[in-house]
């Protein structure tokens, strides 16, 4: 058995405390035990694998302030400029270069900012150095795989591989992103698993139910096909810990049908299994992660030291400005030591964060109870989450010559609503403050487009969907500091073709 955590408090650097973390074995139940076949939580560790005599190291707490974070997408009413958080030479030049005259960008268009990508990846590439955690990208966020050389160690990136939540994204993932494949799902068919087998290298359960389902046909492909590098399989727990601010998103809530509840987790189904995943977090800090991690503890600790890997799902802020990356090193620092386990992060959001656009175009302004401006762009088609949400995006116009963040509604001297061409009445993007009116033409860029808009796009009434293009750093034919490439251009036949 795991031996009790002493309660001793002492300090380390930096102010955050920690508790000592004893170990008396390994395993959950003691003795070390080994289903032949198979490699297990409750089996001794693979030969990489130090014994918990050798490791010893100080559990540190990682707890932070107790306040609550708000949901990142509702930033425009909270924060600063935009542009602020860009550095010159990064995302707000491929921002001004959109303005630019006679620049080969359409509208609608999503345009993939390759300097803020790379940033994003270096950010992402230091928590990997400083804590020998492995980060993988979140397909379900972000899947523009025209980018993935530049975040794939495969390519000239840093990220270990992809969690996908279907086969197609495993797939993908597999065939362009190259590295280690993790796959979950709420649930699995037997033709998903069939197809998983020649791809993931990870496959996390739902339940235990499932597992003893796929259990069997998993194990003999591992003895006949995978006997060096068996695809490794997990369960997924539920903490019942929310942080999430928005319940739509809020994997925790009461009603949650995603992990396996403390009352309802049974040791006996661990046989087989080498590693435990959870995911709390929806664009969230350090100190969301530390209440998460403590939680988890409280009801699974006595299983965490068994575990070959753990993985913290995703949800992690990690490249939005202002997040306290010592908190999230000490933190992964502190589980990988303290059960000798191998870390995953799945982040999507911090990939991308803020790393595309969206042209639109105005296309006409109307009368109803205030002027509103239709645009080329949907919010039900080309920017779901508006709606799903819901959140406000960031829009950026030009005025007196100057790239220019549109403020809330009433803070300039002209208001409008911004909406979408769909026949939905609710086609709405939100209200904005601009210096002058718009005018039928004129150019508008949405912010933080390249995350989760691009993967939920939809052809609703017909309407087709934004090209894809990417914006890189030096000068083009036309000396702009900028040059752009055009990727994807979408048209009838991608709408026929999804129908029938």
């Amino acid at each position: 058995m795991r031996a009790a955590l002493l309660n001793r408090r002492t300090s380390i650097p930096g102010g955050i405390e920690h508790r000592s973390c004893a170990k008396a074995g390994r395993g959950w139940h003691g003795a070390a035990r080994k289903d032949a076949g198979s490699r297990d939580i409750l089996s001794l560790r693979g030969r990489e694998r130090l014994s918990y005599s050798q490791s010893r190291t100080a559990r540190r707490s990682c707890k932070a302030a107790a306040m609550c974070q708000t949901s990142f997408r509702q930033r425009c009413t909270e924060n600063e400029n935009l542009r602020a958080a860009f550095p010159k030479g990064t995302a707000m030049d491929c921002l001004d270069f959109l303005f630019t005259e006679n620049n080969p960008v359409p509208s609608p268009c999503f345009v993939l900012d390759e300097p803020r990508l790379a940033a994003n990846a270096a950010t992402l590439d230091e928590v990997q150095r400083r804590t020998g955690a492995r980060i993988l990208l979140a397909l379900k966020g972000y899947a523009a795989w025209a980018t993935f050389p530049l975040l794939s160690r495969a390519g000239a990136g840093p990220l270990w591989g992809t969690c996908a939540s279907s086969v197609d994204e495993a797939r993908l993932g597999r065939e362009e992103f190259g590295g280690e494949v993790h796959a979950f799902a709420a649930a699995w068919t037997a033709a998903e698993i069939a197809e998983l087998l020649d791809l993931a290298d990870h496959i996390v359960f739902n339940s235990p139910a499932q597992w003893r389902q796929f259990r069997p046909v998993i194990e003999a492909h591992n003895r006949a096909h995978r006997a060096d590098n068996p695809i490794a399989c997990g369960l997924r727990l539920n903490p019942e810990h929310s942080e999430g601010a928005t319940p739509i998103y809020d994997p925790c809530s009461p009603g949650s049908r995603l992990g396996i509840r403390r009352r309802h987790f049974d040791p006996a189904d661990l046989m087989g299994i080498s590693g435990l995943h959870f995911h709390t977090l929806c664009e969230q800090g350090a100190d969301a992660l530390a209440r998460t991690l403590d939680a988890v503890e409280a009801r699974f600790g006595p299983w965490l030291p068994g575990c070959d890997w753990i993985n913290f799902g995703g949800g992690h802020h990690i490249t939005k400005p202002g997040y306290d990356l010592d908190l999230l090193c000490a933190c992964l620092t502190r589980w990988r030591e303290c059960y000798n386990a191998r870390i995953y992060l799945e982040p999507g959001e911090a990939v991308a964060l803020n790393a595309g656009w969206l042209t639109a175009t105005v296309l006409d302004v109307v009368m109803a109870d205030m002027p509103v401006a239709v645009l080329d762009v949907s919010a039900a088609c080309h920017m779901p989450d508006v709606l799903e949400m819901p959140y406000r995006p960031e829009v950026f116009y030009r005025h007196d010559g100057a790239t220019t963040r549109a403020g809330n509604a009433g803070e300039e001297g002209w208001t409008c609503r911004l909406a979408g061409k769909s026949c939905l009445a609710g086609d709405v993007v939100g209200e904005y403050g601009f210096a002058a009116p718009l005018q039928a033409g004129q150019r508008l860029v949405f912010g933080d487009m390249a995350i989760y808009s691009m993967v939920k796009t939809t052809t609703f009434n017909g309407l087709r969907l934004p090209s894809i293009g990417i914006c890189a750093a030096g000068p083009d034919s036309a000396g702009r500091e900028m040059r752009f490439s055009l990727l994807r251009e979408f048209g009838y036949q991608d709408f026929r073709n999804r129908l029938s």
